[in-house]
């Protein structure tokens, strides 16, 4: 047998069998040991996720992956549920620990990222399914001695003729079982649950108020720490008074730890007013010169030399100067926020060679890994109790598990305390793993048929993976989350001539993944462009767009949103509409903003949205990722913005760091593309099509062009 394939007996035999209950494990190749390598050659298999039937009729399914809001606690055990022929009322679902068996299909690590949870588990979810249905059937055949071909399931029953047995009863018989050579797969026209809208499993319990976050961790005799971090990013304690702290009641505790002072108390208003009553000297260091007007003020300069080259084809430098028309654009994107409802927490529980840790994460293997280091253990010393994540967008998955591991030190520095640390909102606002700022210098040249004959392209920004063990993913020099969207970009097809450069600068300011990554800023460019383009050449948008892409999938969901959107109808006076089309994250999202303008103020009347996903498993789910990608990205298209001065963030809270709110919130169209194309994530792809279409539209109303977010007052009036 080769490395690569393992027998269903194998299968089988691996999975243990729990008191009473049939458990099936499942397995995968593990891919790359670190995000970004892909495995070359022969790949061994590891046990991934645990399917149990419970004696009680229950099913118990764990996830590899965690459910921060996308979704996951439906959608994956919906694909078990569709083969099992299980009662879905029975389902129970559980976080799973972290550990070898929950690693990713391809990047090889335990994690919740990259939309990529239901396609990662398309396959396995189902086999484990259907595996396990099979042994039942032949348990019940065996107890009813008639030919299991002549069984069938339903709604967690195994049914032959008038006799019906429950999966309950069956379980330790069929734990006993040889597995089967082969299971099959159900036909697509068999389906129950997969494609049809269902309602999510957490929604019960996310209501009521028995969803468990990690905010709501308490146990008695648990304290609660709060941390003085600089005010500069880079920035050290050189001393500190915590005489005052200690005197306001409530207070156990002030300790230092490697990213600041926590001030320990009964609970967190007193760890508050101990921390605000501390008397500390910083050593601000080199950050304290950064701010952001000088920091593009740089990357200017930057874009006016030679990068590394991202990508080309052609002789961009020839072809350009020879066309007569030409756009030169400069745009900028500042850093932003996550800005989760839930600040960061984790509490941890020290009892002598132990470490037990609650927290919402979305790499649990990172995090108790780094958790061990701290405290020289072994990672198996150190349990997990993973929590629903109240939104994470990126920042809860954090390469230097920073806040766990501030979480541990704390309980270190403290011999011991039993202590939940506590971000406040605006430790939360101001704790940098920002969105990285960019700036894009683009110089394109226009041929007689109006089409682009030359793009020269320079990007500028901060690596999210430069210094961190995920460098693997820069090649070449360029990290790869900094130019797609642009590099890969359909429209580039079409261009005989471009070329792509990258800068990748650092700074003091720690950045991170955020929701889609680079394509927040990489669409709203190309997208704007090629509406200028249009312009340029008197063309309608969307047929322009249409004259240039040659993907089938970009074109459908194109088509579909100019239909549903009534794109050629007339819109009411003081009307205006925009469109982009982006594909991210193995999905294609096409999206028309309809707006209006008065008195300077701008108001988003509508957005329809279309999907291609391929299979939407749980289309109720995609349904809701769209709607809140929209709201996600529209808020960063009018407010989101962190900005540094003297190497400070002038940001503290929701009232200077923005949400959208219910009044600003659009009529949302979403229209689901039936399609049978490779399935991509849901998640993200929503963010990156809104803001160029809001800029088109904007366009559209006042003939100004955006080349700067958040939106400027200056861009709400006429030409």
């Amino acid at each position: 047998m080769s490395n690569n394939t393992i027998s269903r007996r194998n299968f089988l035999q691996t999975s243990g069998t729990l008191t009473g209950g049939l458990l099936i494990s499942f397995f995968i190749p593990a891919a790359a040991k670190k995000l970004g390598e892909m495995p070359t050659g022969n790949t061994m298999f590891a046990p991934n996720a645990y399917l149990n039937v419970l004696p009680d009729n229950n099913i118990k399914i764990v996830l590899s992956h965690v459910e921060m809001g996308q979704g996951v606690w439906t959608t994956l055990p919906m694909l078990i549920a569709e083969e099992l022929d299980c009662d879905w009322n029975k389902v129970i679902v559980e976080h799973a620990p972290p550990g070898q068996p929950f690693v990713h299909t391809v990047y090889g690590l335990q994690i919740t990222g990259g939309s990529s949870s239901t396609w990662s588990e398309f396959e396995r979810y189902r086999n484990a399914g259907a595996t396990a249905r099979a042994l039942l059937v032949q348990a019940a055949a065996q107890k009813l001695n008639v030919d299991p071909a002549s069984c069938k399931t339903e709604n967690g029953f195994v049914i032959a003729g008038d006799k019906r047995i429950s999966y309950g009863e069956l379980t330790e018989a069929a734990s006993k079982l040889p597995p089967p050579a082969n299971v099959q797969l159900k036909d697509k026209k068999d389906w129950n649950y997969l494609g049809k809208p269902t309602k999510r499993l957490d929604a019960k319990a996310k209501v009521n108020g028995q969803a468990s976050f990690g905010m709501d961790v308490h146990f008695p005799g648990m304290l609660t720490a709060v941390v003085a971090h600089s005010p500069v990013f880079g920035g050290t304690v050189k001393s500190f008074d915590a005489t005052a702290a200690k005197a306001i009641k409530g207070v156990r505790e002030v300790v230092k730890i490697p990213t600041g002072v926590a001030v320990i108390a009964d609970h967190f208003w007193a760890a508050k007013q101990g921390r605000d009553a501390l008397k500390i000297e910083w050593n601000n260091g080199a950050g304290e010169s950064f701010g952001t007007i000088s920091q593009f003020d740089s990357y200017k300069k930057l874009a006016t030399q030679r990068g590394t080259s991202a990508g080309k084809a052609g002789d961009v430098e020839t072809a350009l100067p020879k066309t007569k028309k030409q756009i030169n654009a400069t745009y900028e994107f500042p850093y932003l926020a996550h800005a989760p409802m839930e600040p960061l927490n984790c509490t941890v529980k020290l009892s002598g060679n132990s470490c037990e840790i609650w927290t919402g994460t979305q790499m649990p293997g990172v995090d108790q890994t780094a958790a061990a280091t701290i405290l020289g253990f072994k990672p198996e010393q150190v349990k997990m109790n993973i929590q629903f994540l109240g939104g994470g967008f990126g920042r809860r998955a954090t390469p230097a598990s920073d806040f766990v591991s501030e979480a541990v030190q704390v309980a270190k520095a403290s011999s011991g305390k039993f202590t939940k640390l506590v971000w406040s909102r605006e430790d939360d606002i101001r704790g940098g793993y920002y969105r990285p700022a960019f700036l894009h210098q683009v110089n394109i040249g226009i041929g007689d048929d109006g089409m682009p004959a030359a793009w020269k392209h320079t990007l500028v920004g901060q690596s999210i993976v430069a210094g961190t063990p995920f460098q693997g993913l820069i090649k070449d020099g360029v990290d790869g989350t900094s130019v797609e969207g642009v590099n890969d970009s359909p429209y580039l097809e079409s261009i005989p001539n471009y070329n792509i450069e990258l800068h990748s600068p650092n700074t003091p300011v720690s950045v991170l993944w955020w929701r889609s990554v680079g394509h927040t800023h990489t669409a709203f460019v190309m997208e704007t462009l090629i509406d200028e383009l249009a312009h340029s050449a008197g063309k309608d948008p969307v047929e322009y767009r249409r004259s240039l892409l040659k993907s089938k999938r970009h074109l459908n969901v194109l088509n579909l949103v100019a239909e549903k959107a009534g794109w050629n109808n007339p819109l009411p006076a003081g009307r205006y509409r925009g469109v982009a089309v982006h594909e991210s994250f193995a999905s294609y999202v096409a999206q028309v903003a309809e707006i209006s303008i008065e008195k300077g103020q701008l108001k988003v009347h509508r957005v329809v949205c279309a999907i291609d996903c391929g299979l939407a498993v749980n289309p109720e789910g995609v349904r809701a990722q769209m709607e809140s990608g929209i709201i996600f990205g529209l808020t960063a298209v009018l407010y989101g913005e962190i900005f540094l001065d003297k190497g400070r963030v002038k940001q503290r809270n929701f009232h200077d760091y923005k949400i959208l709110r219910m009044n600003e919130t659009p009529v949302i169209e979403v229209h689901i593309a039936d399609s049978n194309e490779k399935m991509g994530g849901a998640g993200e792809p929503g963010t990156p099509p809104i803001a160029p279409a809001i800029a088109n539209a904007i366009f559209a109303a006042t003939g100004k062009r955006v080349r700067k977010l958040p939106l400027q007052a200056a861009d709400l009036t006429k030409a």
